[in-house]
């Protein structure tokens, strides 16, 4: 245990450059998490923050793609151990998809996953940012606790759409963070809509109300509500992601909004640590 205090307190030390560590996560994959992640934190980049986007998806890594980078772009190396991050769009990146081939599989155990996890996360310069936004892998996983016992996270993301098993898993995701006492900023209802390109139609494919139903059961408010639209997959497989692509159009102002929200709840728990215990004297 003491061992473990001594890394933590190292690993702190090294991200002391960064004010608040965000992280997006699912229950599931296939949710739209990475695509919620990236244009989250190009949004915040869009309000004059300074941001960065770890992509901790060791066996998918996908944020390189999103964000356009050249395959084979490969992180500078400062004294043979730390990364430079990748910039991409105003933003500072670092993946294991600038580490390893494309088309290498990560055929890795887990304690391998967790070290080359905790590596990217420590060994990487970051530069005084306003937020780390951290693209998590599906489930609650080793990479999930190993996360949530190594630095002090402002709070988590959960992503999910209006389907009963994406909601069930999500779920486990929300319960997971409680557990280990990261604070829940709220809860993304991802591919909600889709409106018929041709006709105008709106029909809720994936059904509806399911975030709803989340805050109603935890207490966690849906902070951002996002459509299924084919531009979104189109933009990211392009690497330009929608919120650069189109920065005026009612998906971008979607995603800028969800920003807002992020930004005004860690403000409101920033308050609300800063402020204390309230001590209450009586006659009694």
């Amino acid at each position: 245990m003491q061992w473990e205090a001594i890394q933590r307190e190292r690993t702190l030390e090294k991200l002391s450059t960064v004010k608040h560590i965000v992280c997006v996560a699912s229950g599931k994959g296939g949710v739209g998490k990475s695509t919620t992640a990236v244009n989250l934190a190009l949004a915040l980049q869009q309000r004059g923050l300074r941001v960065g986007l770890l992509d901790a998806d060791i066996y998918g890594p996908s944020q390189p793609m999103m964000l356009g980078v050249k395959p084979g772009t490969r992180p500078r190396i400062v004294d043979k151990k730390y990364m430079e991050p990748i910039r991409a769009h105003g933003i500072e990146s670092n993946s294991m998809g600038y580490l390893v081939d494309s088309n290498t599989a990560m055929v890795w155990r887990a304690p391998m996953i967790v070290g080359a996890f905790n590596q990217i996360l420590k060994d990487t310069l970051w530069s005084d940012l306003d937020y780390l936004i951290v693209d998590m892998p599906p489930g609650t996983g080793d990479i999930q606790l190993s996360l949530t016992q190594t630095v002090n996270l402002s709070g988590a993301v959960i992503v999910t759409t209006p389907q009963d098993v994406a909601l069930l898993d999500a779920r486990k995701g929300i319960e997971m963070f409680r557990k280990v006492n990261v604070p829940l900023l709220g809860v993304v209802e991802n591919m909600g809509v889709h409106i018929c390109s041709n006709c105008g139609h709106a029909e809720a494919i994936f059904g509806e109300g399911g975030g709803l139903e989340l805050s109603k059961d935890y207490g966690v408010d849906v902070i951002g509500s996002l459509p299924l639209d084919l531009s979104i997959r189109e933009h990211s497989d392009n690497g330009t992601p929608i919120v650069v692509a189109k920065p005026d159009g009612p998906v971008a102002q979607a995603y800028r909004a969800l920003a807002d929200k992020v930004i005004e709840r860690i403000a409101q728990l920033s308050a609300s640590a800063a402020a204390g215990p309230r001590i209450s004297i009586t006659d009694d």
